[in-house]
């Protein structure tokens, strides 16, 4: 089963981030995905564009852009413009979410809504065709080091089950995403794994080491 291994760079240390870069990179990752917080879609503040344009600028591998943010249409240009390859966007935080998806796949993009853990399949449906990635929430977004929110489990399957009905679509989690979760969501045909401190950083273990079991798993 394919697996897209995806450091959450907001967890990395950004005492060193050239050296967080390359030796993810060395490790094996597959994209680096950015956090983008406006304090007001969500109670938090996430990465500065400085960070966010010199990863985008240094990685050899792709970077995507979580827009975790009000009004994001406003938005998408610029990240596109600083090097993200795959922007997500929250449903709920834009009134024309179908027109800015098309806008990001314009900016030659992947495409992708961000999937909280109270929104319903269902109620996204309709865009699906647009995406090209959903990432689906397993913890409440804006804050690392939450809870896995056991009933979103569900929601994965739902979400893998449709991808081929709407253009196939990868599945990703976000949140909480331990060895185990990588182990039990790759088996059941979710791709990405947007990893942070539950699997990743903060462990007194080389990158080196644990990309290659995670991808082994």
């Amino acid at each position: 089963m394919k697996k897209l291994l995806c450091p959450s760079m907001m967890c990395a240390n950004f005492g060193d981030l050239s050296r967080e870069v390359r030796e993810l990179e060395d490790a094996g990752a597959d994209i680096f995905h950015l956090d983008v917080m406006d304090g007001s879609f969500v109670p938090n503040f996430g990465m500065g564009l400085q960070d966010i344009a010199y990863i985008c600028k240094n990685a050899t591998i792709p970077c995507d852009v979580h827009l975790m943010i009000r009004n994001p249409d406003r938005y998408v240009e610029l990240f596109a413009g600083l090097g993200a390859k795959i922007i997500y966007i929250h449903p709920e935080a834009d009134a024309h979410a179908a027109q800015t998806l098309r806008q990001i796949r314009s900016l030659g993009c992947r495409a992708g809504i961000a999937v909280n853990p109270e929104t319903s399949f269902k109620s996204v449906q309709d865009l699906l065709p647009l995406c090209d990635c959903v990432l689906v929430m397993s913890v409440n977004p804006g804050f690392a080091g939450q809870k896995y929110l056991d009933f979103v489990t569900d929601k994965f399957r739902e979400f893998v089950s449709h991808s081929e009905t709407f253009g196939g679509y990868e599945v990703l989690i976000d949140g909480a995403c331990s060895p185990e979760k990588v182990r039990q969501l790759s088996a059941m045909g979710v791709t990405g794994f947007i990893l942070g401190t539950s699997a990743l950083f903060g462990k007194d273990r080389p990158y080196s080491e644990i990309l290659p079991e995670l991808r082994a798993s």
